[in-house]
């Protein structure tokens, strides 16, 4: 039919598209459907940036929607290759039962080794016990006593999480990984982008090495202020370890500003 014709008959062609109408010679042969169902072209979209904000965004949403009703929480840090029945093991487990006893959730890496020992505590002592898995080439996936599971593609993402629902830290003796988080919390404590919360070391005999070379080196050689050394405790104590962490269920809103050490002239 020509437009001639419509404009005589008084209908001219025309094809709805959701809220666009089209008519005449823009209707297009296809639905938006059948062009999404039948139209496989290029895939070089899904490694682009662009894309990766979508799934960076959607593991935020995913991360918040399920732990924002988590309670009051602590997230344990610890290596995945401590083995099952060592002291390290043990001290985990009983670190998870005691912090769970004490009201709090338990967040871990959700890994094998100190992970799963400080979930089992949690899991066994009828606490809630969570995992947050990271995407590894070597990774075995979330241990068994995990309740409540979350995988992450990215590693700035999980850490946000860490943070973001914790009251307070306890950081089990572990390698590269433990550091890095342990580092990143204290940085963000000593930098004030977040407000001071608890940060417990497990460990004294493992960690005190570090400990010295952070007061006779960094210190020492200006790179650090004496007052940063307070910013985290040392203890071998379990009992010790849930009472520096629950000082923070006084005040819970750390949105709320408190005194922090001075900064250095």
């Amino acid at each position: 039919m020509g437009r001639a014709e419509e404009f005589e008959r008084g209908e001219p062609r025309e094809r709805r598209l959701g809220p666009v109408v089209r008519r005449r010679d823009q209707i297009q042969p296809s639905t938006t459907d059948q062009r999404l169902l039948d139209t496989a072209g290029p895939s070089d979209w899904v490694h682009q940036d662009p894309w990766r904000v979508m799934r960076i965004q959607s593991e935020f949403v995913e991360g918040f929607g399920t732990l924002a009703e988590l309670g009051p929480a602590i997230s344990v840090f610890g290596s995945a290759r401590t083995p099952e029945g060592s002291p390290e093991y043990e001290a985990g487990v009983r670190i998870g039962r005691a912090l769970a006893e004490a009201g709090f959730t338990v967040i871990t890496g959700g890994g094998p080794g100190a992970m799963e020992a400080a979930n089992r505590g949690a899991n066994e002592a009828g606490g809630v016990s969570v995992g947050l898995g990271i995407e590894l080439p070597f990774e075995q996936g979330l241990n068994r006593y995990v309740d409540i599971g979350v995988n992450f593609r990215y590693f700035f993402v999980r850490k946000t999480m860490f943070v973001k629902y914790a009251s307070g830290f306890v950081v089990l003796p572990g390698g590269m990984g433990t550091m890095d988080e342990l580092f990143e919390a204290i940085t963000l404590v000593q930098t004030r982008k977040v407000t001071r919360f608890p940060i417990v070391l497990f460990g004294t005999e493992y960690w005190q090495g570090l400990v010295d070379w952070l007061r006779d080196t960094v210190v020492a050689g200006g790179k650090a202020g004496p007052h940063d050394l307070e910013l985290f405790h040392l203890t071998d104590d379990v009992d010790e370890t849930v009472k520096l962490v629950s000082q923070e269920l006084a005040a819970p809103d750390r949105s709320v500003e408190r005194e922090l050490p001075e900064e250095p002239a």
